[in-house]
């Protein structure tokens, strides 16, 4: 029989599709206000006392929030990534999974890998019933800007599978305040809003042999069985590729090539890994997909987690996502 767990897993993804990616809220943000630090950084370059990494709380709305913090050497300022973990994981865990508070801070970042609000398993999209998790997203933003020397021109998201789709909906929820974001195994939870935001990069990465979100589309957990198995009928995703052709047509890129990266040793997963990109987006930015076939529902790179399929290992998605990100115009 499900667990509690596995059922309300299935009723976020639900809600998800029912909800969609909203379009931006009332009132947003003046991209204009958000430069006149323009290359002193933020606020918190002149913090008397700025934050130290580690474990970290945060009150938003009438919760108190959690976030881990990694910090890079040198003054500033720095651009700032969010690492958001998938459904029923943890910060801790998608900070090890991702490596991109270890390597991100390597290249320069601030990175701040959130956990989801106590006794949720995931992330509540914009405008869904529960915690308001826009919001806090927003707050912690703010807060890393008076606590440290960011860069406010240059703010990121990164997530896998549920956090995937958190990060591509902040894309247009925040209203053009990220520069970039990048979806692990969940580009097409989340279609994209309808109103088009300003210049944004976007890398994903999606194996085709994922059985939790297809590649192909179509119903999410293909191995689930009972109550689970009757939820997920409900939802109907969309292709990866579909979802990145839509991301295309609301930023306004054009020029999609295809192209197969070099074959790789025989003891590694890919034998063929296909990358299609957008050569002509506004702004400078990237739209990219990378298709690695045979994957599963796994972040590539060298960490393998068995239950959730095969990994590309000669794949490294955190060193291609901050390279895309390193290239992503300033706002």
């Amino acid at each position: 029989m499900p667990t509690r767990a596995t059922l309300l897993l299935a009723a976020l993804l639900l809600a998800a599709r029912c909800g969609g990616a909203p379009p931006p809220p009332e009132g947003p943000q003046d991209p204009a206000a958000r430069t006149s630090a323009a290359q002193a950084g933020s606020s918190g370059c002149q913090a008397a006392h700025p934050l130290e990494p580690g474990t970290h709380r945060l009150r938003s709305g009438e919760l108190e929030r959690r976030f881990l913090l990694s910090l890079p050497d040198g003054d500033g300022p720095h651009p700032v990534l969010l690492d958001l973990h998938g459904l029923g994981s943890t910060a801790a865990q998608q900070a090890a999974y991702s490596r991109l508070p270890e390597e991100g801070s390597r290249r320069g970042y601030i990175v701040a890998t959130p956990q989801a609000a106590e006794g949720r398993m995931g992330w509540t999209l914009p405008h869904t019933a529960g915690p308001d998790d826009t919001a806090f997203l927003t707050a912690l933003l703010d807060h890393l800007e008076r606590g440290l020397c960011a860069d406010d021109r240059r703010e990121f998201a990164a997530g896998l599978s549920y956090g995937a789709a958190m990060a591509t909906a902040l894309a247009c929820a925040l209203d053009g305040r990220l520069s970039g974001v990048a979806a692990v195994a969940g580009l097409n939870i989340v279609r994209p809003c309808e109103q088009r935001p300003p210049p944004t990069t976007v890398v994903a990465f999606h194996g085709t042999a994922d059985r939790i979100v297809p590649y192909r589309g179509g119903h999410p957990f293909q191995d689930a069985t009972g109550e689970l198995r009757t939820l997920a009928d409900l939802v109907v995703l969309d292709p990866v590729e579909d979802a990145a052709a839509g991301w295309a047509r609301l930023l306004g890129c054009s020029g999609r090539t295809t192209t197969t990266l070099p074959d790789t040793p025989p003891d590694t997963l890919s034998a063929r890994i296909r990358v299609r990109d957008w050569k002509s987006c506004p702004g400078g930015t990237t739209l990219r997909l990378y298709t690695i076939d045979g994957g599963g529902h796994t972040w590539p790179g060298p960490i393998e987690v068995p239950w959730l399929g095969a990994t590309a290992r000669d794949l490294d998605a955190t060193r291609l996502i901050l390279d895309a990100f390193d290239r992503a115009p300033s706002r």
